[in-house]
């Protein structure tokens, strides 16, 4: 079993100085903790994998392909490999976890 805390992952990412903390890799799938503060600019590219992201934390719009809705708590956004995706209108701190399959570089 591997076991994680959000706030233990949360104060590595701060002290990594990143936006983006991978804490799981494993053969079928990858996972990370993502973070943008409000007013943020999101600079992801599209990806080689699928991946769903699961919102711990803040408010945001987030554009899939043609596609724009709001995120908050508990909301779970699915996003198909090589699919332009960002998130925008930041309006509290974003707090999510990224699960990519099969796993990120």
């Amino acid at each position: 079993m591997k076991a994680f805390r959000l706030d233990d992952l949360e104060a590595e990412r701060a002290a990594n100085d990143g936006a983006y903390l991978q804490f799981l890799h494993e053969r079928n799938m990858s996972v990370g903790l993502y973070a943008l503060d409000a007013g943020a600019f999101d600079p992801q590219q599209p990806h080689r994998q699928d991946e769903v992201y699961f919102v711990v934390s803040g408010r945001a719009s987030v554009s899939v392909g043609l596609e724009t809705t709001e995120v908050s708590r508990g909301s779970v956004v699915y996003v198909p490999a090589g699919v332009a995706h960002k998130f925008h209108h930041i309006s509290e701190d974003l707090r999510v976890l990224v699960v990519f399959s099969p796993p990120e570089a």
